[in-house]
């Protein structure tokens, strides 16, 4: 695009490039997104940025009335570089909350050095600058959607004090915490807290709502028309449970959260976004599978990746699937969960949490009707995750386990880490699905959008 391209779409406050590049001002100092409802300026007095965090670092403060810092994530600025995207989404869960940039290079591979110049080539600053940047940002919305108490936001955005929290507010943001907090009289108190989710239209909730209901645990999820919740446990052992409601109107999600004890809320939003797949771009993955989408079947603007909470609760159900029908697999996950799952306390009624690593690792699985073999990969896969959780969260390490395969692999992809680039050619799903399309066409031609042809052909049964 061309700084001709960007002044159409901004006067045209066009929703499609909401999140694709940012407003700066130069008379005000504050950037925007491109539908901000503020008075246009004119056009010698802005520039434009590729991602908002660039607009950052040339000295613009977000603007309080679009608030730019809420417009989803760009894959333009993501580039197609594995490490810079497994570090970025190790950032995203909270990775230099609990460590230094030492240790998450370490888990990457590479060293600090190199993870450094990965960072400044592809997003412009350093990994713990954009780490940062995320922890304020974060802070901001906690500000202006909450009435947290302000040390109460400074360690749920993950600042270890106050202290800390305030200085690197008012470096990246120009401004200070309490002066985000206007008085607007008396809120009801609610339990819990309470967050709005954005996305960049068009989104398919009826797709994602349908087929999360249809693979539903009782007692860990709940799904309604408007609505989609679950229990979560975190890797502190924390535990917790939240509901989201559509708010199409909105273009997000109402988000309701609830926790046991404190934690860091940024990978549990993170997590959720995942979930829930709120960052894609659907105009760009529409576009490019319109094509195929045309000698297939009908057109599905807006399709969205259904994810699971994490990659150990992914592959457990892909085990429990395999050579089997979803209703099947369900009712396994649901034996499961109801014989291995603590119960969430606090809830009013009962609400389980997906069994741990280590409840497996030290069961025999005795009562589950399924072939030796199966209940024994089980078993390995979860004293893997229990004896090596960092070795074990890349899913290409799962193959060395006997009886886990690429589709099982694959499915986790997907499903645990939100991988968009992966084609379950041998799931009979997908397998039934292509017996009725036909064309010329490859599933190499999706690609980096495979995910979401292969949920595509899934929704075509």
């Amino acid at each position: 695009m061309t700084d001709r391209h960007y002044q159409q779409a901004r006067l045209a406050r066009d929703h499609r490039f909401d999140g694709r590049f940012f407003v700066a001002v130069k008379t005000t100092g504050i950037y925007c997104r491109p539908i901000c409802p503020a008075p246009a300026p004119k056009e010698q007095n802005v520039c434009y940025f590729e991602t908002a965090i660039a607009a950052a670092n040339a000295g613009f403060r977000p603007c309080l009335r679009c608030r730019p810092d809420s417009a989803p994530a760009s894959w333009a600025w993501k580039g197609t570089d594995t490490t810079l995207e497994r570090a970025l989404r190790l950032i995203d869960d909270g990775a230099l909350i609990t460590g230094s940039v030492t240790d998450l290079a370490d888990r990457l591979g590479i060293t600090s050095r190199y993870l450094g110049l990965l960072f400044q080539r592809s997003v412009g600053t350093s990994p713990k600058q954009y780490g940062l940047y995320q922890q304020v940002l974060f802070a901001k919305s906690l500000l202006q959607q909450t009435d947290m108490p302000i040390t109460d936001v400074a360690l749920a955005s993950g600042f270890s004090s106050v202290r800390r929290f305030n200085d690197c507010f008012a470096s990246v943001l120009q401004m200070t915490p309490r002066s985000l907090r206007r008085p607007t009289g008396k809120r009801i108190q609610e339990p819990g807290i309470r967050l709005l989710l954005s996305y960049r239209p068009p989104y398919d909730w009826a797709a994602l709502r349908d087929f999360l209901q249809t693979r539903l645990i009782e007692t860990l999820e709940w799904c309604g028309d408007d609505h989609y919740g679950r229990t979560f446990r975190l890797a502190n052992g924390a535990a917790g449970r939240f509901t989201a409601r559509h708010r199409p109107e909105r273009f997000g999600f109402d988000v309701s959260l609830q926790f046991s004890q404190a934690v860091p809320l940024l990978p549990v939003v993170r997590t959720i976004r995942r979930l829930l797949d709120l960052d894609a771009d659907s105009n760009t993955i529409d576009a490019h599978l319109a094509p195929i989408q045309a000698e297939v079947g009908p057109e599905r603007p807006g399709l969205r990746l259904p994810g699971t909470w994490d990659a150990f609760e992914a592959g457990i159900r892909a085990i429990l699937g395999q050579q089997i029908s979803v209703a099947a697999a369900r009712n396994l996950v649901r034996q499961l969960v109801a014989e291995q799952g603590e119960v969430l306390s606090g809830a009013d009624d009962e609400q389980r949490l997906f069994p741990t690593p280590a409840a497996l690792a030290n069961s025999d699985l005795a009562s589950l009707k399924i072939p030796g073999r199966r209940r024994q990969t089980l078993i390995d896969f979860a004293r893997f995750f229990d004896n090596e959780p960092d070795q074990a969260a890349d899913p290409e390490h799962w193959l060395a386990l006997s009886g886990i395969g690429p589709w099982t692999v694959n499915y986790a992809r997907m499903r645990g880490l939100g991988d968009s680039d992966v084609w379950l050619g041998s799931d009979l799903g997908v397998k039934k699905a292509l017996g009725q399309a036909k064309g010329a066409w490859q599933p190499a031609d999706a690609s980096p959008w495979q995910s979401y042809l292969t949920f595509y052909m899934w929704s075509l049964l």
